[in-house]
């Protein structure tokens, strides 16, 4: 997932930083638990290591500034993130279950066969590529810390252990941008043996004389930590998933499957809001795409973005197959009331069924505060009295980020370019442009970070892609196969 920073900031309270210091204080005494555990393992006692004054607080020190150093870094640079006291805590997480792989793989199998990467790996997926970057930074430098220290000065042999410092952070780095764009799990495993190049390296530099017998049990455990890594990445990542409310690639391409239960619903329920779904999903795509958006989650977005018309199907034109068209029964008012609810419906499904949030703020935001012109202009008609606005508007709120400004262009130019007669690139991009103008002029636009620049990229690229899905077509003779004269001995005896 892409890591977009937010130009806007959100305000912090007391709880916040209330939450936010319990959480690294907690950190900090798991860390000493988990380094007081993996020595204890190692065969050591904790008396000799405890009773060394300087070595006990020499380590808590440096402990301490790593932890800080990683506040300081999330504060100035993702100041959002570090807000919700969770995000620390999955960070946290990820770097403690790294510690505990690593050695326990040393211990039990063999010290290359570390999976050195998986730091890197889940927090890339979780987080995007920045913090996957700088997360493995930091376990690189803590991963050296436990090892100087429970390996003690006298055993310490330097080359091994810088060397296992820039084996983490080059397979991390490798991992990173490897895999950042890979979204099948089979690919993931497959590129993962790249992941183990630096182990490799470094076995093959560093060792001396070797029997044949460990010589390649050393290669063999070099070359497997990488997909070992990966392994426990595919492993982890639904429980992370889970437990932290992330969105993953992983977790939109399930999304996205025509086997989903609102997938299937719209399949069979309101086959024509689904096939509209499918062309809104293209178009915010490759409008994602053009400006540097995650194009997956716009995609994921515009596949429920009108879930709420699963309520009542048949009051929405593309579902109305037979001609029937309950609205001419019921008041300008009431129709108003069933549309714009289609909004505050689908979000409501989305959050009872455990969507993702990001999905369910964009079926709550794709259509702001527009106006449903069509009936407010029918209810002027059947009065002569003063008509509120209001009453014919969706509640909102406005799109708040520009996946959801997409989704809002993107659903009215697909609507609106199946009614046009004359479908040229020429005509389509008119009536974009006209669009666009409507929803800017109305603020549709004031509450997110989308620029003047991104609306034009998003104007040319919906022009081209309805161009593409509403070409124009031959238009074939009216004539029956019965009234062709076929000769078919001929075609036989040129078989």
């Amino acid at each position: 997932m892409k890591n977009k920073e937010s130009l806007k900031l959100l305000p912090w309270g007391k709880k916040d930083i209330a939450l936010i210091s319990i959480t690294y204080l907690i950190n900090y005494l798991v860390f000493i638990g988990l380094f007081a555990l993996i020595y204890y393992a190692s065969g050591q006692t904790l008396n000799t290591f405890f009773k060394a004054t300087e070595s006990l607080s020499s380590f808590l020190v440096i402990l301490f500034l790593i932890m800080a150093a990683t506040f300081l870094y999330f504060y100035f640079e993702d100041r959002d993130f570090l807000k919700s006291a969770a995000n620390s805590q999955m960070l946290f997480l990820i770097l403690q279950l790294g510690l505990v792989f690593c050695f326990l793989s040393k211990d039990c199998i063999n010290a290359y066969l570390r999976p050195l990467a998986f730091v890197a790996i889940i927090t890339l997926f979780l987080c995007g590529t920045r913090h996957a970057i700088f997360n493995n930074f930091i376990f690189a430098i803590t991963l050296l810390l436990f090892e100087c220290y429970i390996t003690g000065a006298e055993n310490i042999y330097f080359p091994e252990i810088t060397s296992l410092m820039a084996n983490t952070i080059c397979a991390g780095i490798i991992a990173v941008y490897l895999i950042k764009n890979v979204y099948s799990r089979l690919k993931l495993i497959l590129l993962s043996f790249c992941l183990s190049i630096p182990s490799l390296i470094t076995n093959i530099i560093l060792t001396d004389v070797y029997t044949f017998a460990s010589m390649w049990k050393d290669l063999a455990s070099s070359i497997a930590s990488g997909p070992l890594a990966m392994s426990l990445v595919i492993l982890f990542l639904p429980m992370f998933e889970f437990v932290f409310g992330k969105l993953t690639c992983f977790k939109l391409a399930e999304l996205t499957d025509h086997k989903a239960k609102y997938i299937r619903r719209m399949i069979s329920s309101a086959p024509g809001t689904f096939n509209h779904a499918i062309i809104v999903s293209n178009l915010a795509e490759a409008c994602a795409t053009a400006i540097g958006e995650d194009a997956l989650l716009a995609r994921t977005c515009a596949y429920y973005h009108d879930i709420g018309k699963l309520r009542r199907p048949e009051f929405f034109k593309e579902n109305q197959t037979d001609g029937d068209n309950p609205h001419d029964d019921i008041t300008p008012e009431l129709s108003a009331n069933i549309i714009k609810s289609h909004t505050i419906d689908g979000y409501h499904y989305a959050l009872k069924n455990r969507l993702p949030r990001e999905v369910a703020d964009v079926v709550l935001q794709h259509h702001g505060t527009l106006p449903i012109i069509y009936f407010y202009d029918k209810a002027k008609k059947f009065t002569d009295g003063e008509v509120s606005l209001a009453q014919y508007c969706y509640p909102g709120p406005k799109p708040q980020t520009k996946i959801a400004a997409i989704l809002m262009i993107a659903d009215s130019c697909e609507a609106a370019a199946r009614l046009l007669k004359d479908r040229s690139r020429e005509n389509v991009l008119k009536t974009i442009k006209s669009i666009v103008n409507d929803r800017m002029k109305l603020g549709q636009f004031d509450e997110c970070e989308i620029t003047l620049k991104e609306i034009n990229i998003i104007i040319h690229t919906m022009a081209n892609t309805l161009s593409g899905v509403h070409h124009s077509r031959i238009e074939y003779p009216k004539i029956t196969i019965d009234s062709i004269d076929f000769d078919l001995s001929v075609n036989k005896q040129e078989m």
